[in-house]
């Protein structure tokens, strides 16, 4: 089995690479010859602003052993953080509240802009919330719930469980975020309308760029030592705590990155969607989110990006031609992937074209446990 901390195959190194050509140099060709519309640069904008979450959610999951069931929370902080902003930059009333605001409001006459509101005049402090209010809210729960030793199916009961309590806390019109209709109408961003092509296009580009630094960075991450120790938190546990490491420490730093990178992922779908609700928090939309993990496959980061971007094109298909019968196909496909192809399609790619002599390559580094291996002391002690 490959050491990922060495160089790839060499088939493997060009991939990346590839996929980066394609997004950055075919799409926005196709976009100028006129192949491509707006509407499928800005809808595949979108999906790569998702596929931010799910390389986030693979950290957690396919790497550490992790089942985070409220990735949609931290998504919808980052989200709702950057729609504040440019509500507070789109239709103000005369006493400069934002008209999403007073659409929903009971006084709308003596309405005056929450003090909590103000801040989110300046771009850099929403960009901070971005990634801060996740990131605390993560460090918090992670901490708290990882030392009482919380794990497998009780951490995700209870992942799930805080997400439905922020949903309808986010659902109530006293919280000032607009209740139940969410803050909508956001068109305005750095003084240019969002809604016109060369904003979209703009924002697809941006977003191509954080995707391309959010693997890059995962995958230095799971190379490191730091990796090997997440992969050991998976695979043993108990090994790793008796070799001295303590993981706590380790599973609050990974379900931190992961709440973040959801944050990130948010806050670039909402210029392109031009919408955020809570119903992006619901039950469904984390449980989602594992399934594009594990249509991708799990633990391995290009995996969780394909699985983003295929499992939503189909949504958007499906939601389409046949609306009541979406989620009958995403359970049936997360129950087919379970049950036929663990794997994932990267599992499916890697049996059908094995590269190196016939040998199944290793896609950046499996989560079954052959790529990355414990750290040694972790095994040397363990051993008998």
């Amino acid at each position: 089995m490959r050491d990922p901390m060495r160089s790839p195959p060499r088939a493997g190194r060009f991939v990346p690479l590839l996929a980066l050509g394609v997004l950055t140099v075919l799409v926005p060709g196709l976009y100028g010859v006129g192949v491509l519309d707006i509407t499928a640069i800005n809808q595949l904008g979108r999906f790569l602003a998702l596929a931010i979450v799910a390389v986030g959610l693979d950290l957690v999951w396919g790497y550490t052993g992790i089942l985070s069931l409220c990735q949609a929370m931290f998504f919808c902080f980052g989200g709702y953080a950057m729609g504040m902003y440019m509500a507070m930059h789109g239709p103000l009333s005369d006493k400069g509240v934002p008209r999403v605001l007073t659409e929903v409001s009971s006084d709308v006459g003596g309405m005056t802009l929450p003090l909590f509101w103000e801040p989110f005049g300046s771009f850099w402090f929403a960009l901070g919330a971005v990634v801060l209010v996740p990131g605390l809210a993560a460090l918090a729960f992670g901490w708290l719930t990882f030392r009482s030793r919380v794990r497998g199916v009780y951490f995700s009961i209870i992942t799930q469980a805080t997400t439905i309590a922020v949903w309808l806390i986010f659902c109530r019109n006293e919280t000032k975020l607009c209740g139940t209709n969410g803050l909508n109408k956001l068109e305005q961003m750095f003084g240019y309308n969002m809604t016109t092509p060369g904003a979209r296009f703009a924002a697809y580009l941006v977003t191509v760029a954080a995707l391309a630094a959010t693997w890059a960075f995962a995958r230095w991450l799971i190379a490191s030592r730091t990796g090997r120790v997440l992969v050991a938190i998976r695979d043993n546990e108990s090994r790793l705590r008796f070799a001295g490491y303590q993981p706590v420490a380790y599973k609050t730093f990974i379900f931190t990155v992961g709440a973040v990178l959801a944050g990130i992922g948010g806050a670039l779908y909402v210029p392109q969607n031009g919408i955020i609700t809570p119903a992006k928090m619901e039950a469904i939309e984390s449980i989602t989110m594992v399934v594009w993990v594990a249509v991708g496959g799990r633990g391995t980061l290009s995996g969780a990006i394909i699985g983003a971007v295929v499992v939503n094109y189909l949504q958007s298909v499906l939601t389409t031609l046949a609306p009541n019968a979406w989620l009958f196909v995403l359970g049936a496909i997360f129950v087919a992937v379970v049950l036929f192809l663990p794997t994932g399609l990267t599992g499916l790619w890697a049996q059908l074209f094995p590269a190196g002599g016939g040998k199944v390559p290793d896609d950046d580094a499996r989560a079954d446990g052959g790529a990355v291996s414990a750290p040694a002391s972790v095994q040397a002690k363990a051993a008998p």
